[in-house]
């Protein structure tokens, strides 16, 4: 069920990815044809800006994905209702803040950019990177809660209306821009300006599905507390300094390559940065599906799925990035034509894309990896990928490099850094685990007293009725086996009888062979604990038994008679899965 439930989840979180990034191709693409280079140059100055906003989206969004996946894991709704309420009050109040700022001092802001030089304050340059950050930032509060909104949407299912709101959005800048290149001739401040009008679009349409009355998420002023605030902010910091370091990165590189190559190699690199973090929305979507998933099942305490989620990530990271490789690779030079004209900054631009594409697939190893350890709250790890990765290893071999290939050097620093990363993560979980072995279970990194042991666990995936018996058979012969008397265990396989054979028959797509079901029972200081989950249409069995009390008894005898063997039942519904939790 995992690798069916990855692949589910995936085309819709790589979408998601390029929510900020699709914009930002679009301006670069309409600035570099209609704008010309200075305008280009101007982007490229305020791109960090850029990033520090989607730095602070992408950190609430990540301590959602890690807090609420683990409050939803175990069905703790209040928990679930706390996180939200505080995503809410942290993107409502960084982006109102952050707004202020750039409006009150756009110039300083600018200078520090390096868009006016020593004294330049009155270039063309300067004033064009003034205009595109005024008109950007009107749309800033859109621009993270676009962000934010996206774990939820996963987690609730309603992947569609991510897909429409992305979509929605891409229409809406290419309408907008070409409005101000062709009628309203409104320049660098336009084109931000056009960006900011989009985001509201996909903002007003995901923002919808929070009104829905079947809405799992509840605003709730009385949950609003420094606690839980803190705590998305605290699993969101390897995020931020994610974020942060490819700031830096951005930084460094714009002067680097101000120095080696002038304007124009800043404005091919804006190119190759913007197609880049196109390409880079596929490795990051990859990431974000095995944060969210790890977040779930280490809460869960369930390590084969964990295990799991490791080979599902490299084996997507590894397909679809080399796929995306070759196409770049091949289609280099006409991409680079829809940005710039320019005969100077086109040969670099080329040149450089070709060069940079080739640490695609070992950035989303990379990245999968830092995700899912920040999933199973190795945070420190996860923090030391993240800074070597998008600054210290790739700024560092784009300096020394620069120094022997001049540009050819900067662009190679970045495969450099990727594969330096790599190896430091290999050489780590040989270190830690002592073993020098390319496994999915090496590289899980975990530890031995996870969860329950391996032998006091019975797993079983169900796609059909023929295997409810042998489920059920194998499952008393294991309680038996553990010490559980004759009766429980036998009860314990009825239930799982009763269960299944009621999803089968009432859950099941009957033209779809995608459905299935997994059981797993573990022992967990002699309490047996039942966890059944599928991916079928949402049913929820407990709140059915509390509706229909007073009704016929007889009346779904098998899931009131399961109800009344067990101590205690939670049910959860969390990224489209049905999850029932039963404790004998």
């Amino acid at each position: 069920m995992i690798r069916k439930l990855f692949r589910q989840m995936l085309l819709t979180q790589i979408l998601s990815s390029m929510t900020v990034m699709l914009c930002m191709l679009i301006d670069s693409i309409m600035i570099g044809r209609f704008l010309g280079i200075p305008s280009m140059s101007a982007y490229g100055y305020a791109t960090p800006v850029l990033l520090v906003f989607a730095a602070m989206g992408a950190m609430i969004s990540a301590g959602v994905q890690v807090m609420c996946g683990k409050t939803m894991g175990i069905g703790d709704k209040k928990g679930t209702n706390a996180c939200f309420t505080a995503s809410v009050v942290l993107t409502s109040a960084i982006s109102l803040v952050g707004l202020l700022a750039v409006v009150l001092f756009t110039d300083p802001i600018c200078v520090l950019l390096g868009a006016g030089g020593k004294g330049g304050e009155n270039t063309e340059v300067f004033r064009l990177t003034k205009d595109y950050l005024r008109g950007f930032i009107i749309g800033a509060p859109a621009f993270m809660f676009a962000q934010v909104m996206v774990p939820y949407m996963q987690i609730s299912g309603s992947r569609v209306r991510l897909v429409v709101a992305v979509a929605m959005m891409t229409v809406a800048d290419v309408i907008f821009d070409l409005l101000n290149v062709f009628v309203i001739k409104g320049g660098t401040f336009g084109m931000g300006l056009a960006s900011s009008l989009s985001y509201y679009v996909a903002f007003v349409i995901g923002i919808l599905y929070f009104f829905k009355k079947d809405c799992i998420f509840r605003f709730k002023a009385k949950l609003i507390s420094l606690k839980s605030c803190a705590q998305v902010i605290k699993d969101g910091v390897p995020t931020l300094i994610n974020q942060v370091s490819l700031v830096f990165l951005t930084f460094v590189l714009n002067n680097l390559l101000k120095n080696v190559g002038g304007n124009i190699a800043v404005a091919a690199y804006s190119v190759i940065t913007t197609a880049g973090n196109i390409c880079y929305s596929f490795s990051s979507g990859i990431a974000s599906v095995a944060l969210m998933l790890s977040s779930i099942f280490f809460g869960d305490g369930d390590k084969t799925s964990l295990r799991s989620l490791v080979s599902t990530m490299c084996r997507y990271a590894l397909i679809i990035c080399s796929v995306v490789t070759a196409l770049v690779l091949v289609f280099a030079s006409p991409l680079v034509l829809l940005f710039l004209e320019d005969q100077r900054a086109y040969g670099m631009a080329v040149v450089g894309l070709r060069i940079f594409v080739l640490s695609l697939v070992p950035c989303a190893i990379n990245t999968s990896f830092k995700n899912y350890y920040q999933g199973i709250d190795h945070v420190r790890l996860t923090q030391t990928i993240s800074v070597m990765q998008n600054f210290a290893l790739t700024a560092l071999s784009a300096f020394v490099l620069s120094r022997v290939f001049d540009l050819t050097g900067i662009w190679m620093g970045f495969l450099c850094g990727e594969l330096l990363t790599l190896l430091f993560i290999t050489i780590f979980v040989f270190v830690k685990n002592k073993k020098t072995e390319l496994t999915s279970a090496n590289f899980s990194l975990i530890d031995d007293d996870f969860g329950v042991p391996d032998e006091d666990c019975f797993e079983f995936s169900i796609v059909s009725k023929t295997e409810v018996a042998k489920a059920s058979k194998e499952c008393e012969v294991f309680c038996k086996a553990h010490g559980q008397s004759t009766r429980l265990s036998s009860l314990i396989a009825l239930s799982i009888e009763e269960m299944t054979n009621n999803i089968i028959e009432h859950g099941f797509d009957k033209d779809r062979h995608e459905n299935s079901i997994d059981i797993r029972l573990q022992i967990r200081d002699g309490e047996p604990i039942l966890r059944i989950r599928d991916n079928c249409r949402h049913f929820d069995p407990v709140k059915y038994t509390e509706l229909h009390s007073d009704e016929d008894p007889v009346s779904h005898i098998g899931i009131r008679m399961v109800m009344k063997l067990v101590k205690s039942a939670n049910y959860v519904n969390s990224m489209g899965l049905n999850n029932l939790t039963l404790t004998f």
